[in-house]
């Protein structure tokens, strides 16, 4: 019984000392649920949330995406001849992708030849892989060499260059093969051999130099773009296009240039590609265009105007539609072959372009006093003032005295009593001096700018000139702070002075002659459903016209363009026409040195129902040449008329 106490407190004892927690601890409870909540938590939101972020990472660095240029769509003539199109470029090429397994062999051998020569300065581990790939590349391109007998040689930068930035797209060894070289390799090649014979879309000019600066030419663009195709995020590559820069080509370059075609692929870590793709759009040509242009009558005039190899044949024809206003023939002289710009220019070929100025668009940028061609407009003005008649008539002593200065007639003889159809026809200087004294400077310069000869035409083709100039007594005020003289008018009146304007003006000036109203804007677009033009008429009598238009018939026949008649037999074509011969003074060092003629020719056929007009102009370019509009301009109009209505009897008797 005395030890039943101390048995119980010894229980008590045991009891403390094997207490289930430690009040000392239980303060770390909550952290490490927390902790444990905090780390669930972003794992949930590593695994949930950010997995798409990192799977799109993923996408961008495992994936890249391609896109190729469509074909340009063609250019035709109102008849459907194809005057630009696209021909098949091929080239040799060598995917690099297909390759890695031959670069690092190679890479292996080539350290393993340094060791064993001994060689201390062994090349770095990027310098090894750059001579691996240019040794292996080497290599297939002389294997093309033997087949074809060329020396080629890789060029090391731009290979190094394609490598780092282009490895997806194939590397071009040789660029546009010949005929002959196309058919061998074709024949040779293995079916899965990296080299490969690539085609490609380039720009083929069937006419080679007809309408070159009408049509225009491309130069090759970087800049391809595609809409509504995945993969904007990824790394791109780009296959080159072009880009319109000249002429139609330019104008149209959007309606041209077609739709962009994309290829997704995914890659390796080192980048190369891993079949098959992902997704996949083919190009899609661009549309087509239907000029108004008639390449018959373009190479018929181009051939009068001389070939680009000639000397002294500068200058521009254009006709005209003139019932619509459609361009049929927009000639400029000096020009050069199209397919000289494809695949690209050499700069030997531009320096020929350069040094001959036939960069310059004649038809719509150069700018040339009309001259006597202008007379046909003082004729209206001054019917149209009431200071010219019908039946007018002057005294032509072959000069006139207006001030203190002498102006002679045309060519210096004297017509005698003269009227207005025969001043028309034999070009007489007299005639119309007197006219614009009657009528003056302003009622002269007013009629010009009803006809729209201050204002460019509106053309669908880039840069035509805004520089065409018609003077009045205001504007020499304006810019030269002078009052304006009694010679300034004698000189206006015959096309001379200040007065300058372009081809394509005189053009759809004389068209709109052709149908007795003020303005014809000019098309190169065709429509054969194109409405009959318009405007507001001239507001000549039946008899003013008939006067007007018996000049420039009489001007054919027997008149300063009788050569169309006596040589080259084209009077029964019934044309009704004006020459002109314009000066230009030429300087050096600030001194006159001389005077250069510009020979000019404008009309319209037939006179009684007119469908067709022209307008030439051509450079003389010997100082004090004679150079007369009757000798140079009329003959090429006359080819132009000769090819127009010889299709027209062949259409007739179809």
């Amino acid at each position: 019984m005395g030890s039943h106490p101390q048995s119980t407190e010894h229980t008590t004892s045991g009891l403390e000392a094997h207490k289930g927690y430690d009040t000392r601890i239980l303060f770390f409870y909550p952290v490490v649920a927390l902790l444990i909540l905090v780390l669930g938590g972003g794992l949930a939101y590593q695994q949930l949330i950010k997995s798409d972020v990192y799977h799109e990472r993923e996408r961008q660095q495992n994936q890249r995406r391609i896109l190729m240029p469509g074909p340009r769509g063609n250019i035709y003539d109102r008849e459907g001849r194809l005057l630009v199109g696209n021909r098949a470029r091929f080239s040799v090429t060598l995917n690099l992708d297909e390759l890695r397994k031959e670069f690092r062999r190679e890479e292996i051998l080539i350290r393993k030849n340094y060791r064993e020569l001994g060689d201390k300065d062994l090349p770095n581990a990027g310098q090894i892989r750059q001579i691996a790939r240019y040794t292996v590349v080497q290599r297939y391109l002389d294997q093309i060499n033997a087949t074809l007998g060329r020396t080629d040689k890789v060029e090391a930068g731009d290979l190094n260059r394609h490598f780092n930035q282009q490895l997806l797209l194939p590397f071009i060894l040789i660029d546009d093969l010949k005929p002959e070289e196309y058919a061998k390799l074709v024949e040779q090649l293995p079916v899965r051999s990296p080299l490969q014979v690539y085609a490609a879309s380039t720009r083929y000019y069937p006419y080679k130099s007809a309408a070159a600066h009408t049509l225009g030419y491309v130069l090759a663009d970087d800049e391809v773009s595609i809409s509504d195709f995945p993969g904007e995020e990824l790394t791109t590559f780009k296959m080159r296009g072009t880009v319109g820069k000249d002429g139609l080509e330019r104008r149209y370059n959007d309606t041209l240039k077609g739709q962009a075609g994309g290829t997704i692929y995914r890659v390796d870590p080192a980048g190369y590609r891993v079949e098959p793709p992902l997704h996949r759009r083919v190009p899609v040509q661009g549309d087509n265009i239907t000029t108004s242009l008639d390449i018959d009558l373009q190479q018929a005039a181009e051939e009068a105007m001389g070939d680009e190899d000639s000397e002294g044949n500068a200058g521009a024809a254009v006709a005209i539609d003139v019932n619509t206003g459609e361009v049929l023939v927009l000639a400029s002289s000096p020009n050069y072959d199209l397919n000289d710009f494809t695949p690209r220019l050499s700069n030997e070929k531009a320096k020929v372009i350069h040094e001959s100025g036939a960069w310059s668009n004649r038809a719509l940028q150069g700018l040339y006093p009309p001259g006597s061609s202008f007379k046909i407009l003082t004729a209206i003005a001054g019917l149209h003032a009431g200071t010219t008649r019908v039946d007018s008539e002057v005294h032509c002593l072959g000069q006139l005295q207006v001030g203190n200065r002498m102006f002679p007639c045309h060519d210096r003889h004297a017509h005698g009593q003269i009227g207005l159809p025969q001043s028309i026809s034999l070009s007489c200087n007299v005639f119309f001096y007197s006219q614009g004294l009657a009528m003056g400077a302003d009622a002269l310069a007013n009629e010009a700018k009803r006809f729209q000869l201050d204002k460019p035409t509106g053309i669908e083709l880039p840069f035509e000139t805004r520089r065409m100039l018609v003077p009045s007594t205001e504007w020499k005020q304006k810019h030269f702070s002078q009052r304006w003289f009694p010679g300034d008018t004698a000189n206006f009146s015959i096309g001379q002075g200040f007065l300058v304007v372009t081809p394509l003006q005189m053009a759809t000036f004389i068209a709109s002659v052709a149908r007795n109203e003020i303005h014809t804007p000019p098309t190169l677009i065709h429509d054969p459903n194109r409405p009959k033009l318009k405007t507001e008429s001239i507001g000549l009598t039946p008899q003013q016209r008939a006067a007007l238009v018996d000049g420039m018939r009489q001007c054919t026949l027997t008149g300063t363009a009788k050569i169309l008649s006596r040589v080259y037999k084209l009077d029964d074509l019934k044309i009704a026409g004006k020459t002109g011969t314009a000066q230009k003074a030429v300087y050096e060092d600030g001194k006159q040195k001389g005077i250069i003629n510009f020979a000019w020719f404008i009309c319209f056929a037939p006179y009684d129902n007119p469908k067709i007009a022209i307008a030439v102009v051509m450079e003389g370019d010997t100082l004090g040449e004679e150079y007369g509009g009757g000798l140079k301009a009329a003959p090429i109009a006359g080819s132009i008329l000769q090819k127009y209505f010889e299709k027209e009897a062949l259409r007739l008797r179809r």
